[in-house]
C-alpha cells in the first residue's frame, strides 16, 4: 500500500492547515487503471476467463467490480499494473495494448500522483461477434413431443 506524507500548501495568509499520512491501496489503483483500459476502442473485456464469467453474474444482479483483470503493485512513489484483457476482432492487438498502456500511465499518475514503471499486458482471447440475423427472418421453434 502507498504510504505518502502530505503537506497542505499554505492559505492565502501563509498559515498551514495541516499534515497527515495518505494511505492508496492497490485496490484503488487497480480500480482507475481498469476503467482507463475500458475505454480504450478495441477493448472487449478485462480479466480471465473465470473471472469475467463471475463478472456476469455480478452485473446481473446490478454490481460491477471495475478492477476486474487488473493487478496493482503500490511503492513509496511507484506502481506497476498487470492488466489482463480480451480484445475485439478486426483491432490490431499491438496497437490495442498501446493504447491501453498509453490510458493507464495517464490515469494513474493524473488521478493516484504516483509514478507508474511499467503496465504489464496481457492478451489472452480475441472475441468475434457472432453474425448479424438479417432483419425480418423469424426464429424457428421447434417443439418436442415429451418422452414417456
Amino acid at each position: 500500500m502507498e504510504d505518502q506524507n502530505v503537506q497542505l500548501d499554505p492559505v492565502p495568509g501563509g498559515e498551514i492547515l495541516g499534515s497527515g499520512r495518505t494511505i492508496i491501496s492497490e485496490a484503488a489503483v487497480a480500480k482507475v487503471a481498469g476503467i482507463a483500459a475500458r475505454t480504450v476502442p478495441g477493448v472487449y473485456s478485462l480479466g480471465s476467463a473465470p473471472s469475467r464469467a463471475l463478472g456476469a453474474i455480478r452485473d446481473a444482479v446490478g454490481s460491477s467490480d471495475h478492477a476486474a483483470g487488473v493487478r496493482a503493485e503500490v511503492g513509496e512513489t511507484q506502481v506497476a499494473v498487470d492488466i489482463t484483457l480480451v480484445a475485439l476482432y478486426g483491432h490490431p492487438l499491438h496497437g490495442v495494448a498501446d493504447q491501453v498502456r498509453a490510458a493507464v500511465y495517464r490515469a494513474v499518475e493524473e488521478l493516484v500522483g504516483l509514478q507508474v514503471i511499467e503496465v504489464n499486458i496481457e492478451i489472452t482471447d480475441v472475441f468475434i461477434a457472432p453474425p448479424a440475423k438479417p432483419a425480418g427472418s423469424k426464429t424457428v421453434v421447434v417443439e418436442r413431443e415429451a418422452l414417456q
